[in-house]
């Protein structure tokens, strides 16, 4: 089976000076992502936003990848846009917040600014630390998509949850979550007021661990976890907008 229609990545080529990444969530696919990438590129920023492996076809798919080759997708793209932006800042809603920090942690001052929307970092419910076993017995459990307020709007996500790639996400969250004190670039955490998949707790362990000094925390008071596609979208693109245009490197001036 093919990409679901609606699911493929995307991009927008605009200025060399300054391109933004972003990144989707688990189970879910691109097209979270796409009015967030529009309104980026309507302010004349180059966008990609990748489909990372296992995702955006069939949910077994998913179990055979690892989080190891979500994040080999983001790093690729990051890379190729470093490689032609002068300034690059990279964004993501759940899991892609967490990949992002991973990014962030890895190169530094080579990312000029993170936007983080209800990252994860960890997941306190109990049977979290039973997923490796679990893996080995239940493919998948019932989906944790479509959290949103907004009437009307559905996100294009997975119907189940696949449990071998839920575990290795575990894994990704602790490699994260140890090396916060890595990310050093300013950083615009959105954060719902109410979310039903990423406890609240997880934007405070950001916010606690991070060691960046330009930090700016927007609470988003009427949306769920899809923020991205939810009431306060708006306020996620104007303040990604505003936020990459003040950290974006100023032109040389001539003499």
């Amino acid at each position: 089976m093919g990409v679901l229609a609606g699911a493929e990545p995307f991009g927008h080529t605009g200025s060399a000076e300054t391109g933004f990444l972003l990144c989707h969530g688990f189970t879910g696919t691109p097209a979270s992502m796409r009015a967030w990438g529009d309104h980026l590129a309507g302010a004349g920023f180059t966008v990609r936003c990748p489909l990372l492996p296992g995702h955006g076809t069939r949910w077994p798919d998913l179990n055979r990848t690892t989080w190891e080759d979500w994040y080999g997708a983001v790093r690729e793209a990051l890379l190729a846009l470093l490689a032609t932006c002068k300034t690059v800042f990279v964004g993501g809603l759940s899991m892609g917040g967490t990949l992002t920090l991973r990014l962030a942690e890895e190169f530094g001052d080579r990312i000029a600014g993170i936007v983080l929307v209800n990252p994860s970092v960890t997941r306190l419910k109990w049977d979290t630390r039973l997923l490796p076993v679990l893996g080995r017995i239940v493919p998948s459990v019932p989906a944790i998509a479509n959290d949103i307020k907004k009437p009307g709007e559905t996100e294009l996500a997975y119907p189940r949850t696949p449990v071998r790639a839920a575990a290795s996400l575990a894994k990704l969250w602790a490699v994260v979550r140890a090396d916060l004190a890595k990310v050093t670039q300013p950083v615009l955490l959105l954060h719902s007021s109410v979310d039903h998949v990423v406890e609240p707790v997880n934007s405070q362990l950001v916010l606690d661990g991070v060691s960046s000094t330009d930090v700016t925390e927007v609470v988003l008071e009427n949306s769920y976890h899809v923020a991205t596609q939810d009431n306060d979208a708006e306020v996620i693109f104007t303040r990604s907008v505003e936020f990459a245009k003040a950290h974006a490197a100023q032109p040389e001036e001539t003499a």
